[in-house]
């Protein structure tokens, strides 16, 4: 398989845990987003979206959307399981991952950031625009979990929950959000990063890493 993101984005952050846990291994082709590399047209006829994560498969064949991706791992790869059998508690678990995926990290990432620049904002204002978004959604889910005991946000393994949680955090550290306030998603970050499929998929362990 080949795996095109870069390390830095946290959508590709998520299929790195996925893979890493499904004990599959994915060649790396990074684009760097800040240099605009995904929008080479070459890049652009395999993810039209000019977007990261891209997964190719043993056989060619091409799949976008970090939970699309994790979803599709999920059923081709289904050990270990990042989702329970019972459909409440699945339902739960894709609404805690979606929290953070459809509706906190797309209004903060790099396409947002950079519009917001070029309608003049300065700079802190688009820092504090991308602070407030994931201090939103984090708070959110924090109480989404609270009264899950862990001590992963779901229960005793980690779930697509923690594959969203992890990277949204390392984002929320760069803009400079104080997480005291969210204990329990602390709680599960830390049960996570001792996890080594975790750990080797830190932004910092990558081969593109900076």
């Amino acid at each position: 398989m080949k795996l095109h993101g870069y390390f830095r984005s946290s959508a590709s952050y998520r299929v790195r845990i996925a893979l890493n846990l499904k004990g599959l291994s994915a060649d790396h082709l990074p684009h760097h987003l800040r240099k605009g590399e995904q929008r080479d047209p070459a890049y652009l006829a395999i993810n039209p979206q000019g977007l990261v994560p891209t997964l190719q498969d043993d056989r060619g064949a091409i799949l976008t959307q970090s939970l699309a991706i994790i979803e599709w791992l999920e059923e081709t790869h289904p050990e270990p399981p990042l989702l329970p059998k019972d459909p409440l508690r699945r339902a739960h678990i894709r609404a805690f991952a979606m929290a953070l995926a459809c509706d906190t990290h797309p209004v903060q990432n790099l396409k947002v950031l950079a519009r917001l620049r070029d309608l003049g904002l300065p700079d802190e204002q688009v820092t504090g625009w991308a602070a407030w978004a994931n201090r939103e959604g984090l708070a959110a889910c924090e109480t989404l979990v609270a009264r899950e005991p862990g001590p992963f946000c779901f229960g005793a393994t980690p779930t697509m929950a923690d594959l969203s949680l992890v990277p949204q955090l390392a984002n929320a550290r760069r803009f400079g959000v104080d997480l005291s306030a969210f204990p329990r998603l602390l709680k599960a970050e830390t049960a996570a990063k001792n996890i080594k499929a975790f750990a080797d998929a830190a932004p910092e362990r990558q081969p593109d890493a900076e």
